[in-house]
């Protein structure tokens, strides 16, 4: 049964509206009627409930932890999605590719961009997606707290806003990598590995011996940088910003190298 049926029967409304909104329907359902989405998202919260409720582990097991917070799963969330991400959006170009339907695509009425960006938005449905249904540990906790309610609701709701900005930046750059491959697991790996280095990967470049000032920029290349940020409560128009156009920027990248087989 596709419980996200109509979702995507409201999408589907603006078929005649514009053919990107066919190809956005056509790849959720493809993530949701193959059961690949449903896989992803009980893995993700799988993964996530049994480090927050099950492993004895003082640092991310909420119920041994004695405060009232839902920390772990926001520094748990970007690992696991450093995973998850890649292994949906390995699919979405390189095996157009190796198909052979990715000519087809491309001569549909619609730009590489539009390609692009329907795809882009079929994988960040499904981060959001799999976000939605952690938010009973947020009541869970909001409940079972003394007194009821004594948990930092800002910080929370930052963090969530944070992790979706994350997550969507991970979409962008699975998205690059798959427009590179032809072969799904070469994709993902390019895929993981980008997104390893754009979440600590500059961060941990910043802590070497150079000058004050160089280290900073490197520090503030980093994703991690911004999303701590967020994860504070407060939201900042230079995090925005840097999200934004990290994500302009693997998209830019992804519509170049499908134009370059014109080349």
């Amino acid at each position: 049964m596709n419980f996200f049926k109509p979702i995507t029967t409201l999408i589907a409304f603006n078929y005649l509206c514009h053919p990107m909104y066919a190809l956005l329907v056509k790849e959720i359902n493809s993530f949701l009627n193959s059961l690949i989405g449903y896989i992803v998202i009980a893995v993700f919260l799988l993964t996530i409930g049994l480090f927050l409720w099950i492993f004895p582990d003082g640092n991310f097991n909420i119920l041994s932890a004695g405060y009232a917070n839902i920390d772990p799963l926001f520094v748990i969330t970007p690992w696991v999605y450093m995973l998850l991400v890649p292994a949906v959006t390995m699919r979405l170009f390189s095996e157009e590719k190796k198909t052979g339907t990715i000519e087809l695509l491309l001569t549909r009425p619609l730009t590489e961009m539009q390609v692009v960006v329907a795809k882009y938005l079929s994988g960040v449905l499904l981060v959001l997606f799999s976000l939605i249904p952690t938010l009973v540990y947020y009541i869970t906790v909001y409940n079972i707290s003394l007194p009821v309610g004594n948990i930092d609701s800002g910080a929370v709701w930052g963090s969530y806003i944070g992790l979706l900005f994350l997550g969507a930046a991970f979409v962008a750059i699975g998205l690059f990598a798959s427009s590179l491959a032809d072969n799904q697991v070469v994709a993902f790996i390019v895929a993981f590995f980008l997104c390893l280095l754009c979440y600590r990967g500059f961060e941990l470049a910043s802590s070497l011996p150079d000058s004050h000032f160089f280290n900073n920029i490197l520090f503030n290349l980093g994703i991690n940088a911004h999303y701590l940020s967020m994860s504070r409560g407060v939201i900042d128009t230079r995090d925005v910003i840097y999200f934004l156009s990290l994500i302009m920027v693997f998209l830019f990248s992804t519509r170049t190298v499908l134009e370059s087989r014109k080349w």
